[in-house]
């Protein structure tokens, strides 16, 4: 199995297929990508060369010859990696929450599992209503249709848990809009989507496409790259000491399709920058990156706002600044937090999912393939 930093940097040595397009004059003049579409000649074939990730020309429902060989392998892996929550028994969880878990192991996971759910339904609509629609390659999109389907696939495994434990549904659903710690989070993500989910928006304007990369940067690197390994992380401290195994086996599977969703997006920003010559405003980089770091540390007060056995505050902090300088590493970009170190150096182990095959006692939901989320 390859590992998380290996995949990237395969991808990143071959750099694709072909040479990188020049830029098309005639794009400056704008207008959308049907209308180009509209100018080419019957007759004219698809060359990979003229592809372009946004802003492209040539026919974006012809999908070979490939440019972008990567994206389609992403395809590939992601439709070994098939599951439903239903195969993973939460009867055992069912007992752990009536019978094990303390007051505040259960105000952490019922708050991971709000925030989680809410989040997954914005990843969805950022990837299938704002992003997807402005990719100019077919093989671009295609992955990103099958993404659009793994948030979903996320946003029931929540629900399946909390349906199982019997949870009041309108009031754990309702908690992202009634609890300031975690709708700071959902409404940073939020005013990101409503700055590039817009009819009119250029991207042949600089200002346009810098907002939008950094949009797409947001939701890759922080909020899925980051954000979403400090929501799984509580439940897999309790995995650790024995309790609530289902839902913690259900986050391994979501966590290893996370791990291809920020890949995938880092690999095309990286794409847009060298197809578009940009140069990003490390500034507003820094800022978010600020931001994102304030809202989380509201987040682990909040969720932790008593001791849990194995698991503190200063762990998840801790563990976002080092993931952290791994997503901007992965970037090309300086790390936003020097010197942070790994935390949970037991997240390895609890992440990376190991499940036995036995055949007398539960259906085989071990993936065929994946990389592993850390080094």
């Amino acid at each position: 199995m390859t590992s998380w930093d290996q995949m990237l940097d395969d991808q990143n040595s071959t750099g694709g297929a072909g040479s990188v397009a020049a830029p098309d004059p005639q794009l400056n003049e704008q207008a959308d990508v049907r209308t180009q579409l509209n100018k080419l000649s019957p007759t004219q074939s698809v060359r990979a060369e003229d592809k372009r990730v946004i802003n492209g020309s040539s026919d974006i429902n012809q999908l070979a010859p490939f440019k972008y060989p990567w994206a389609w392998q992403y395809f590939l892996d992601a439709n070994k990696n098939h599951w439903t929550p239903l195969d993973v028994s939460m009867a055992q969880d069912i007992y752990d929450y009536k019978h094990k878990l303390t007051e505040p192991e259960i105000h952490m996971y019922e708050n991971v599992l709000s925030y989680l759910t809410t989040s997954d339904i914005l990843a969805m609509r950022n990837i299938g209503l704002a992003v997807m629609e402005k990719m100019t390659a077919p093989e671009l999109q295609i992955y990103q249709a099958r993404q659009v389907y793994e948030e979903a696939l996320h946003t029931w495994t929540y629900q399946h848990c909390i349906e199982s434990l019997g949870l009041d549904q309108g009031e754990v659903y309702n908690r992202y809009r009634v609890v300031p710690a975690i709708n700071k989070k959902i409404q940073m993500a939020n005013n990101r989507l409503e700055s590039i989910l817009r009819s009119d928006i250029d991207l042949n304007d600089s200002d346009e496409l810098q907002n939008f990369i950094l949009a797409y940067m947001f939701f890759a690197a922080v909020f899925e790259g980051v954000w979403f390994f400090n929501g799984f992380s509580p439940v897999f401290a309790l995995q650790r000491r024995g309790l609530m195994k289902g839902t913690a086996e259900q986050f391994q599977y979501i966590m290893r399709d996370e791990v291809m969703h920020c890949g995938f997006g880092i690999r095309v920003i990286s794409q847009i920058l060298i197809e578009n010559e940009i140069k990003l405003d490390l500034k507003a980089i820094r800022n978010m990156w600020d931001e994102a770091e304030a809202a989380e540390g509201e987040y682990a007060h909040y969720i932790l706002k008593n001791p849990v056995l194995g698991y503190s505050v200063s762990d998840h902090m801790e563990q976002f600044r080092f993931i952290a300088n791994r997503r901007s590493r992965q970037l090309g970009l300086e790390e936003p937090f020097p010197n942070a170190v790994c935390a949970l150096p037991w997240l390895d182990e609890q992440a990376n999912l190991r499940k036995e095959k036995n055949f007398f006692e539960t259906r085989v939901t071990e993936y065929q393939t994946g990389g592993l989320v850390w080094d």
